[in-house]
């Protein structure tokens, strides 16, 4: 798994990348801890509502669900080994999980903005919209 370090309102944050469906759905199951200022960052390949649970995590978590721009859509705190699944209240792209109550001691809402996601820039482009392109470019 790759580590790498997202900042948010300046605070930095030591993330484990799951940017594989194998790794985001391992997530932090069986952990014993997690390092104070650390988390993971699961990026999905495109925009959905996305779900979170607790199977088999025992180490109580915030989620901050992210938009593609990177921006905190919301917060949720999730508790050891509650079925229960959290979601985004709209469209998100990433999600973050930390130690409970990490977002709220750093004062992080959201709105707020995650810098230095690793994510590739591409543009995904509908059939429809590729027809219309082509379209436009024949006709002039």
């Amino acid at each position: 798994m790759k580590n790498h370090v997202v900042t948010i309102r300046d605070i930095p944050l030591s993330v484990e990348v799951a940017d594989t469906e194998e790794l985001r759905q391992k997530g932090l199951m069986n952990r014993m801890n997690l390092a104070h200022d650390s988390g993971m960052l699961f990026i999905f390949e495109e925009p959905r509502e996305l779900g979170f649970w607790m199977k088999n995590t025992r180490i109580p978590l915030s989620i901050a669900f992210l938009s593609s721009t990177g921006d905190i859509l919301n917060i949720e705190d999730m508790n050891p080994y509650d079925s229960t699944t959290q979601k985004s209240i709209s469209d998100a792209r990433c999600a973050i999980e930390v130690n409970q109550g990490w977002f709220k001691r750093n004062g992080i809402n959201p709105g707020d903005t995650v810098s230095g996601i690793p994510i590739e820039d591409t543009v995904t482009i509908t059939e429809d919209k590729l027809r219309e392109i082509v379209r436009n470019v024949l006709l002039g």
